[in-house]
């Protein structure tokens, strides 16, 4: 946050002063508003001011100031979001546990008296987009008041104003009917409204568990829980209210051999548990003790795994491990923003170029994936998008072939649609909206088969689960990936555990060699609530649905000797 001189309060410093001491991502910023729920919350003296002013005035009215300004000085187009965003971590265990962070030690009841660290921060403001002449204007602030609005309505069209002199490419808007709804991501229970004593008694008797099988030397679990209440309001007539949750479970067990005559060994075994967007009947449904005690053996086990042999295989891969390879070449690759070059400064191109719509084939006929931030669970589920666009569902591949991309209203024209696909979404008030990933799932096989079918199909093959480290080139061409915990198969049996197991390949050849998915029962809403875009970079939360799946004639390498 800064320095301060003795006696220097948040009313003896500039506008600019305090914004670059709080930054524009500001995540200890409180709002007063849910304090009933929240009371141990501490408040920022900011934050309360900027709170209350939306706690007496209806945030309508609000959005209306920022609108009418910038209509008033000329604007085409406006909107204005107005988000809360709060963030809760509780982790047992040494040093961590994933989540958000470490905070302040909360000393829970038990044999050992561990502490658990919980981490609670929020942020609060808005930001204004406006359109002049074709280009446009963005500014933002923590101070949600009716002055501010005003002012920071302003400077998103000088903004604009002064862009304009020098772009000569003008934005269009993709038509979208205005909109007055409020959407909630579907829940039983309210994680925030949980108490922090059942939320650490829970992680405690979990880390206990684990911890009484014989070689495990630490367990690392956490809860991290994410609400976004968002406002938008736009120049065309929608007033569209949000409240989105995000429920992320995680559980890592740590196997050690000591010997005398070596160095210790450790072993990491990560229980991959989906991150979902849901309430915490979630964490209330998952069968912890059978997880805990299950990955804490294959830690231990994984100490005795043998070294892979480099080679061609069949590889069988779990949801756990395929869901990033599915983010990494088939999620990136269908962002239109990333086919028209326009990310190729930071994170490179597309192999999959306006040319291919429509014919290029990117796998076996099997092979589908399907956009969508519709179905209940998905971490970039929501109603509308940060354009104000309805949530939709649609083909990005099928039967193998490119029919589709990820498009906003400010792209679509480049494949000649008329309509968004609703991909705009900013990280925070504080961030302008740029387009961004849906959930990409890969549909499941249409014939009943469970991962033990197809494991007993497979005559010689390694099964893949969990993530493990990856890289792919700048086109999301040739890639490659490994693990956390890998099985050689042998005349349709598990046989024993592998080590260092790498796959590498080439995209469209890799879905091409796909043939078997299990079925709909198998599959798994798998995700990651950290994928990286942009400059300044944003994050987003998205989910990659599948069910096990079979490739054949995959290049193996063995990471410890590469």
């Amino acid at each position: 946050m800064g320095t301060s001189t003795p006696g220097e309060g948040i009313m003896g410093i500039s506008r600019r002063e305090f914004l670059r001491r709080c930054g524009r991502t500001t995540v200890t910023l409180m709002a007063v508003e849910g304090a009933s729920v929240l009371r141990d919350w501490p408040l920022s003296s900011v934050a309360e001011v900027s709170a209350r002013a939306l706690l007496v005035t209806d945030w309508k009215e609000l959005a209306d100031i920022a609108l009418e300004t910038a209509r008033r000085l000329g604007a085409s187009y406006a909107d204005i979001r107005i988000i809360r965003s709060r963030r809760e971590t509780v982790a047992v265990g040494p040093g961590g546990g994933g989540g958000f962070g470490m905070g302040p030690a909360l000393e829970e009841e038990g044999r050992d008296r561990r502490p658990a660290r919980v981490t609670r921060s929020e942020s609060f403001g808005f930001g204004v987009r406006v359109l002049y002449n074709g280009t446009w204007g963005f500014s933002a602030s923590p101070l949600v008041t009716p002055d501010e609005i005003r002012r920071i309505a302003t400077e998103a069209v000088a903004i604009a104003r002064a862009n304009a002199a020098i772009h000569t490419a003008r934005v269009r808007l993709a038509p979208v009917k205005a909109y007055r709804d409020t959407w909630q991501t579907p829940m039983a229970k309210n994680p925030f409204e949980v108490s922090l004593q059942e939320k650490v008694a829970l992680l405690t008797r979990v880390e206990e568990l684990g911890r009484k099988v014989r070689g495990v030397a630490r367990v690392n679990a956490s809860l991290a829980f994410v609400h976004e209440h968002k406002r938008f309001a736009s120049t065309e007539g929608s007033y569209i209210e949000q409240h989105i949750y995000h429920t992320l479970p995680n559980l890592t067990v740590t196997a050690l051999r000591r010997e005398a005559s070596a160095r210790p060994e450790i072993a990491t075994r990560n229980a991959f548990i989906p991150p979902q967007s849901i309430g915490y009947e979630y964490v209330e449904q998952l069968k912890w003790a059978e997880i805990v005690e299950q990955i804490a053996h294959e830690a231990v086990e994984m100490l005795s795994a043998r070294e892979v042999e480099p080679g061609r295989y069949t590889l069988l891969i779990a949801p756990s491990n395929l869901y990033l390879t599915i983010h990494e070449t088939i999620g990136h690759s269908t962002e239109l923003d990333r086919v028209l070059g326009y990310e190729a400064n930071f994170a490179g191109t597309s192999f999959l170029t306006l040319d291919k719509l429509g014919k290029y084939r990117v796998g076996s006929k099997i092979v589908n994936f399907v956009a969508d931030r519709t179905t209940p669970g998905g971490l970039a589920t929501v109603g509308y998008d940060d354009d104000g666009v309805p949530a939709q569902r649609w083909h990005l591949i099928r039967e193998g072939i490119l029919v589709g991309y990820q498009t906003t209203r400010e792209l679509a024209h480049a494949v000649r649609e008329n309509f968004s696909r609703g991909c705009s979404h900013a990280d925070s008030w504080s961030s302008i909206p740029i387009p961004r990933m849906p959930n990409v799932w890969l549909e499941p096989g249409k014939e009943r088969l469970s991962p033990e079918d197809l494991i007993a199909d497979t005559k010689a093959g390694i099964l893949i689960e969990g993530r493990g480290s990856y890289s792919i080139d700048q086109q999301r061409l040739n890639f490659q990936f490994g693990g956390n915990a890998f099985w050689e198969i042998r005349n349709g049996k598990k046989v024993g555990m592998l080590r260092n197991v790498i796959y590498q390949s080439y995209t469209p050849e890799f879905w091409s060699s796909c043939d078997a998915i299990c079925s709909q029962e198998y599959w798994v809403n798998q995700g990651t609530p950290g994928d990286g875009k942009g400059e300044p970079q944003q994050t987003n939360s998205v989910s990659h649905g599948c069910a096990m799946a079979r490739f054949r004639n995959i290049t193996v390498l063995n990471s410890g000797s590469v």
